[in-house]
């Protein structure tokens, strides 16, 4: 697979001299190649080990803020909203 650096280049906006996107040609083939050898996995699941499932905690909110303090602290507002410049014309 050849790796078009120019191409990665303009598109990430950088530049580089014509030894570095030499360099880095041969860079991203290594990697690229290294990747294509990592063995195909299927989706049944075999990561997922049964003994220890992966528990989330739960959501809950904590000192809750109240809306007026924190409207205090803006520098208009207006009917309960923050006022901020406009943006879009």
């Amino acid at each position: 697979m050849s790796i078009n650096i120019k191409h990665l280049a303009s598109l990430s906006r950088l530049t580089f001299t014509p030894e570095e996107e030499e360099k880095f040609e041969k860079e991203m083939a290594n990697i690229v190649a290294l990747v294509e050898k990592l063995p195909d996995l299927d989706a049944s699941g075999a990561l997922i080990d049964p003994d220890n499932p992966m528990q989330l905690r739960s959501d809950e909110v904590a000192n809750k803020p109240n809306r007026d303090e924190l409207l205090q602290n803006a520098p208009e507002v207006q009917a309960g909203c923050i006022v901020v410049p406009k943006v879009i014309e």
